[in-house]
């Protein structure tokens, strides 16, 4: 029977006696696993900062807009065929199920103005529920009201971008900006988002979809609208809802089966899907190149082991001559070479939770979320490394012939 306790004893006071050896060897599990809790907090933060990204551009959204025309065979890209129209997305939200809300928008780059002071940006002509759908909230003013639209009142809701720009520390709500030379009054100032990559999401400003399209956009296509937006209400119900809408626009547009159609359909849903996918391959690799460091450290296990067995043949050959069996033998080197790993692992735990802090503090672009999950997974992965590295050398010291052991020198 073996004795475990006397074992493990022994395989600590083992360690103990070589303590230098031991740290070194527990160098490369230290490192591994540092390095596998950095990158998995960096894969981890990365995809929450999509995911957030993502919601705080709307979430369960299909967004509607004109294909592109065709040139000499060549494909001018959107909105170069204008087809879709302010009828068609009031059609969309008689006639679809399952929908939450509908709006239209247009845009165009234009030049602000207030007193001295002026700033390009994209002007959104927008209905009502774009703000909804969109997850635009007012931080001071107040939001669009029906009457805008219908009587094409000359008002705009602006980011928080444009209200540093234009006004600093003066108070924005009720002052007069020119979008062109069109005055327009503010009445809201939006909540901020901060950046999207490379996109500024506060560097804008909303104006009344009507009032766009008869007095700032001006347009050769009466009517019509740069995209209309459907917010469904589950993620569920999308592909099902962009079928529907297809069908719809298809119809109004007297569109054959087999005929080109005059609109592209995008899904939000899918596009999140793709955007989470890539990060968590992202993700993988990044852990999978850390865990090199892991399988190295191993290697490094199982050498000094080795090493360890010759070093210690004739103790092996005594214990063996006093009644200690093959299984105390494999036992006690399995343990120290698991101990060893076990211990690199904690250690290397501590450093990758204060090396993520360390990212989180001092870098803005890069917020490493170190979870409970990666941490048992990787004081999992140490286990492992110590028992698969460790067994080798294990074996090899139980299989010593007793009176070899005893003469060795």
């Amino acid at each position: 029977m073996i004795d475990f306790k006397s074992t493990f004893k022994m395989a600590i006071n083992s360690l103990r006696i070589n303590k230098m050896r031991s740290a070194l060897t527990s160098l490369g599990i230290i490192i591994g696993v540092s390095a596998v809790i950095i990158m998995l907090g960096i894969g981890t933060g990365a995809s929450q900062k999509v995911k957030e990204n993502m919601e705080s551009m709307g979430s369960n959204i299909i967004t509607i807009r004109s294909s592109s025309a065709k040139t000499g065979g060549v494909r001018q890209g959107f909105d170069t065929r204008p087809s879709i129209t302010l009828k068609d997305a009031i059609e969309i939200e008689k006639t679809a199920y399952n929908i939450d809300a509908v709006a239209v928008a247009s845009s165009e780059a234009k030049q602000l103005m207030y007193g001295n002071q002026n700033w390009a940006t994209t002007v959104y002509g927008i209905s009502e529920s774009y703000l909804y759908i969109k997850n635009y909230e007012i931080t001071n003013g107040r939001s669009f009201l029906p009457e805008d639209s219908r009587n094409y009142a000359k008002v705009a809701i602006i980011g928080a971008t444009v209200a540093n720009e234009l006004f600093g520390d003066l108070d924005p709500i009720n002052r007069v900006i020119r979008i062109g030379n069109i005055p327009f009054k503010v009445i809201g100032v939006l909540k901020a988002k901060g950046q999207m990559g490379p996109m500024d999401q506060d560097d804008l400003v909303f104006i009344p979809i009507t009032t766009a399209q008869r007095k700032v956009f001006g347009t050769n296509f009466p009517g019509t609208v740069k995209m209309i937006l459907v917010k469904g209400e589950n993620a569920n119900s999308l592909n099902k809802l962009e079928k529907e809408i297809s069908e719809i626009l298809s119809a109004r547009h007297h569109l054959g089966k087999n005929q080109e159609k005059d609109f592209e359909i995008r899904n939000s849903a899918e596009f999140q899907e793709r955007m989470q996918s890539t990060v968590q391959v992202f993700s993988i690799l990044l852990a999978s190149i850390a865990s090199v460091s892991l399988l190295v450290g191993g290697i490094g296990i199982m050498n000094i082991m080795l090493v360890s067995v010759t070093e210690r043949t004739k103790e092996i050959g005594i214990r063996m001559a006093i009644g200690a069996n093959v299984q105390d033998i494999r036992l006690q080197f399995l343990l120290e070479s698991f101990l060893l790993s076990m211990i690199g692992g904690m250690i290397g735990i501590a450093a990758g939770i204060i090396g993520a802090e360390s990212i989180r503090l001092f870098s803005e672009n890069m917020t490493p979320v170190v979870t409970i999950g990666s941490i048992m997974m990787s004081l999992g992965f140490s286990a492992l490394v110590g028992i698969g590295f460790g067994y080798y050398p294990a074996y090899k010291a139980s299989l010593l012939n007793p009176i070899d052991a005893l003469r060795y020198e």
